[in-house]
């Protein structure tokens, strides 16, 4: 990797990365950034939206991890990211459905990997990639999902290891991550985006959000220690939501998914900054924020 600036992501399944962070990544890609994003599942539990394909569901051919592959494809070129993998290789590692389904028991299930071997495959990218910045979930995986929750626990144990020439040296060279994020939505923000879906009236059809204290994902504006504005990119996120057609719904500037709940698409993305020294404040949207994930950062 021969960029001066190298970011790594770290997903749980296919279209995480474009819904929470699509934005930030076509931005960097643009400024000539290294971006690299790590999957950890191939999404084969998702609810599938589109009728006709209804048939590689789980229970039945359970074929829809092999085609959300190529929904990932199509979503990464429309931000312009090339390099594209999998933990430990595509399909190594299963999506675990939500809480207490009968998902959460399958050999394969990412929950129950072993997180030796499993952090063992991130600090092979780590090392090869040498990023300076890394992003993933925070230890709830932003709204419970065993597989955020596991995401992280890979993705954040596996900045630790790859520092240390101990561990596994047959994996390459140390690598000292020097700052770590964790991507969020401030409640100001959501609360914004359902004020922007309400004032849309009928011509947006799906269905409006409840309490935005009850929204898993939001977080105090007073834990945001970065936010990042990608509204220029904003165009190429929603193309890259598109490509994801058997999880999400487009509408303007809003989507959905299967519970049929409206979102506003952000251009801007947020961040807390939970490893590494933070940068000089940015606009940071009045808030004394980052506005660069690299801020700080030597060349």
């Amino acid at each position: 990797m021969t960029a001066d600036r190298r970011v790594l992501f770290v997903h749980a399944h296919p279209d995480d990365e474009t819904i929470t962070t699509g934005a930030t990544m076509a931005r960097y890609v643009a400024e000539g950034a290294a971006v690299t994003l790590l999957t950890c599942t191939l999404g084969e539990e998702g609810e599938i939206i589109v009728p006709e394909l209804g048939r590689l569901a789980a229970d039945q051919a359970d074929q829809l991890g092999g085609y959300r592959i190529g929904e990932l494809r199509a979503a990464m070129a429309a931000l312009g990211v090339e390099d594209v993998r999998f933990l430990g290789g595509a399909g190594r590692h299963r999506d675990s459905g939500m809480v207490g389904t009968p998902a959460n028991d399958h050999p394969r299930a990412f929950w129950n990997a072993d997180l030796t071997e499993a952090v063992g495959h991130a600090v092979a990218v780590v090392r090869e990639v040498r990023p300076q910045v890394v992003v993933t979930y925070d230890p709830d995986g932003g709204y419970g999902h065993p597989d955020h929750v596991q995401a992280h626990r890979v993705a954040m144990r596996a900045v630790q290891a790859a520092a240390d020439p101990a561990f596994r040296p047959d994996l390459g060279a140390p690598w000292e991550v020097a700052k770590v994020y964790w991507s969020c939505v401030p409640r100001s923000v959501v609360q914004e985006g359902a004020r922007a879906l309400a004032a849309a009236g009928e011509r947006v059809p799906f269905q409006r959000p409840g309490a935005v204290e009850d929204a898993p994902f939001a977080v105090p504006d007073e834990q945001v220690t970065t936010a990042i504005d990608a509204g220029g990119h904003v165009g190429r996120k929603a193309a890259a939501m598109r490509a994801h057609a058997t999880q999400i719904t487009v509408d303007g500037e809003f989507f959905a998914l299967s519970n049929d709940l409206g979102q506003q698409i952000l251009g801007t993305e947020y961040y807390r900054l939970v490893r590494g020294e933070p940068g000089p404040a940015g606009n940071g949207h009045g808030h004394g924020w980052e506005d660069d994930l690299f801020a700080g950062l030597r060349g």
